[in-house]
């Protein structure tokens, strides 16, 4: 079995994303490691090149600032990535530059891929999600987070990435079909320092709207106020190894009180319904196989 990953960065010093702690953390499962690196304004091609391991698959790339719209660049950063792996690679693993595999993780990764990896009716694996958000000690926990979504994909059968690179699609938009897998994807995207997050969602923003809407909708200012969430849990797990050295390292303080919540009463009734009778009702990206 040849497995392959693929990622994309750009900036990622400047917006302080653990790009390499994703990659080394699907590294073991690999013979090959594609990722594409935006003409960046910091150290972020050095920073990729530091990793040093001949896995490593570098493609220098331009992102097109004119896609404006619904995240478009990101899905075509990620198809550039994906369009570069190794021809007869059975599995190819997609990993964003905030998300990181648990360690714990790579054995049920790597039994799943074998058991279905002449199984052509599975096209993915289906990894369930963590988001993290404020801290490193508190996780979201209302349907406007997405529980799970495609890692692994079955490459050479026309995949692409679809609308903002969250998931796939393949033919003419048609969803997978997939496998969920008991594993699960450490989403880190909502955990940086209050100034740097501020200047994370401002850049951000402009790979989905104009900059009339930003001017209107983005709260200025030069931090962050995290406080504007619905709800939030406190995680009682424990994070990957490899993200060890960023927590000892957080330098700002987020407290939030759990009892507080702003769910509307839809989304506590599919909660509810998901909790207590397995009834998911939030938008699904894929078909689930059974």
């Amino acid at each position: 079995m040849k497995v392959s990953a693929f990622t994309f960065i750009k900036n990622a010093i400047i917006y302080d994303f653990p790009i390499i702690e994703a990659i080394q953390s699907v590294l073991p499962l690999c013979d090959a490691f594609v990722v594409a690196v935006g003409k960046s304004e910091d150290a972020t091609l050095e920073l990729i090149k530091s990793i040093n391991d001949p896995k490593i698959i570098i493609i220098e790339t331009v992102w097109d600032e004119l896609q404006r719209k619904g995240g478009k660049v990101l899905a075509m950063e990620t198809d550039k990535a994906l369009a570069a792996i190794p021809a007869d690679s059975d599995w190819a693993f997609y990993i964003q530059g905030d998300e990181v595999l648990h360690e714990s993780h790579l054995n049920a990764v790597k039994e799943a891929m074998l058991k279905y990896k002449d199984d052509k009716k599975v096209e993915g694996l289906l990894f369930k999600y963590l988001h993290f958000y404020g801290s490193y000690d508190y996780v979201g926990n209302s349907s406007k987070w997405y529980r799970n979504e495609i890692r692994v994909i079955r490459p050479g059968i026309g995949i692409y990435s679809y609308k903002d690179a969250q998931g796939f699609r393949k033919g003419d938009n048609e969803k997978l079909k997939v496998k969920a897998i008991d594993s699960c994807i450490y989403h880190y995207g909502w955990v940086k320092d209050p100034k740097t997050m501020q200047k994370k969602k401002l850049n951000s923003n402009k790979f989905w709207h104009e900059d009339s809407w930003i001017d209107k909708n983005v709260a200025k200012g030069e931090e962050f106020n995290f406080m504007g969430i619905d709800s939030l849990q406190l995680f009682k797990g424990q994070h990957p190894k490899l993200m060890q050295p960023r927590i000892d390292k957080m330098n700002w303080k987020f407290d939030y009180d759990i009892s507080f919540n702003k769910i509307k009463f839809k989304d506590r009734v599919k909660s509810m319904l998901n909790e207590y009778l397995g009834i998911d009702l939030n938008y699904r990206n894929y078909k689930l196989l059974r």
